[in-house]
């Protein structure tokens, strides 16, 4: 099995969250656009978006594909690299 790139909250994780997304979330105590704070709130992001329940439909934005699901789940077991 080949080696799995590093992943990065710069480079692959903070474009998969809209501004709508950092908007809406800081109301709730989470600042998407801020490393410290997604990986504060990882397993929760995670478990929404995997879940299909973040974002909500009504709020016209697409729900995350597997495949970002996956990269976000990766970039935790990695170690959340900034």
């Amino acid at each position: 099995m080949a080696d799995i790139a590093p992943l990065s909250f710069a480079t692959d994780i903070r474009s998969m969250f809209t501004e709508m997304d950092v908007e809406h979330m800081q109301a709730a105590g989470i600042d998407l656009s801020d490393r410290a704070s997604v990986q504060l709130h990882a397993d929760v992001i995670y478990e929404t978006v995997s879940s299909g329940t973040m974002p909500p439909p009504n709020l016209g934005e697409a729900r995350w594909t597997s495949e970002m699901c996956e990269r976000f789940r990766q970039w935790q077991t990695q170690g959340c690299q900034p």
